[in-house]
């Protein structure tokens, strides 16, 4: 009997192999990933599409991860988060700032002058995630990874070589805190996310916007506007917070095995790779509007510390918002920096 129970089940087998069936042990498991930049975008190409693939790789075929870039799934990018929460994607990955003021704790990395090193201040971002946020300001999602992007850079219509230069521009911002730190800099800020720059740039809606060199190229920056001004000092003068997260449920749904596969590519590992890889791709979006011969001008320390003192009433502000909130917001800028610190910032 037991012979027999073998034989019909290897048979089972290899009519199921002949049919191209596998069997239910091993069926594979789709993930689908959600995000807001087209996929020549260095996040999508260089950073989640190698992502998926290790992790598909150490699920050993049980995970198939499907990309939809551009928003292909629908909807617009501050509505990513709740695609998450809602399970209209499996997984996502946002700017953090995209939904104004619904992750308060987080903003305390994109303060003004509050990032030193992007690979540091990912770090730092990280492990107050893993220490505080995931429990609190990210219970009803898992976050894979958090991190920042490189220096934030001003990009403009024509020349800021000082900060008198700002005044009366329209200016986007991807963030409320940066915002309110163009506000405070005299211009009218307009918040828009990335994909909608070049369109509010050739009607006139914007002067320029400020991001970082990394993603110009996704949206031919360098085409658009013919000035660009970098900050000479230590630290710059802003960086906006990413976080990729996934659908708690289905994540604690997973087989371990599958689990373990995601969680070994994620964390930290995930923080410090994705920060790396866009301060990398930095010098090739500068390269770009060099070779187009715009003009980048660099502000010594000396204009650099008007910009700084000029942005404390943000730094301030916020404090005193989070402390409206019952959150300690000095205590929390110092945890930041000395995090950042510790990483190696």
């Amino acid at each position: 009997m037991k012979r027999r129970t073998l034989v019909s089940a290897l048979a089972a087998l290899t009519v199921a192999a002949s049919l191209g069936v596998a069997p239910a042990n091993a069926q594979e498991i789709t993930l689908r990933l959600h995000q807001f930049l087209p996929p020549p975008a260095t996040v999508p190409k260089h950073i989640l599409k190698p992502w998926a693939t290790r992790v598909e790789d150490a699920a050993g075929g049980k995970l198939k991860i499907e990309h939809y870039d551009a928003m292909s799934l629908g909807g617009k990018p501050p509505e990513l988060m709740d695609h998450a929460i809602d399970g209209v994607a499996d997984i996502i990955m946002v700017v953090v700032g995209y939904t104004p003021g619904r992750y308060p704790q987080t903003e305390v990395f994109e303060l003004p002058f509050m990032m030193t090193d992007p690979v540091a201040t990912s770090k730092a971002f990280q492990e107050l995630v893993e220490t505080d946020l995931q429990a609190g300001e990210y219970k009803d999602v898992k976050v894979l990874g958090a991190w920042v992007h490189g220096p934030g850079v001003v990009h403009t219509d024509t020349g800021v070589t000082k900060l008198e230069d700002m005044e009366g521009k329209k200016m986007r911002g991807p963030t409320r805190i940066i915002n309110d730190l163009l506000k405070e800099l005299g211009t009218t800020p307009v918040g828009m996310p990335l994909p909608a720059i070049p369109e509010a740039l050739s009607k006139n809606v914007i002067n320029g916007t400020v991001i970082p060199w990394e993603v110009t190229p996704a949206i031919k920056l360098s085409q658009l506007v013919t000035h660009h001004t970098e900050f000479g000092s230590k630290e710059a003068l802003y960086t906006a917070t990413i976080v990729m997260v996934m659908n708690k449920a289905k994540y604690e749904g997973l087989p371990d095995d599958v689990r373990a596969a995601i969680d070994n590519e994620s964390g930290q590992k995930l923080s410090e790779f994705a920060a790396q890889v866009m301060y990398d791709y930095d010098k090739p979006g500068r390269d770009i509007a060099e070779a187009a011969g715009n003009a980048i001008i660099t502000l010594d320390d000396a204009e650099v510390a008007r910009w700084k003192e000029k942005a404390q009433p943000v730094i301030d502000r916020w404090i005193v918002e989070m402390d409206s909130k019952g959150i300690d917001g000095a205590a929390l800028v110092e945890r930041a920096k000395g995090l950042i610190k510790k990483h190696g910032g």
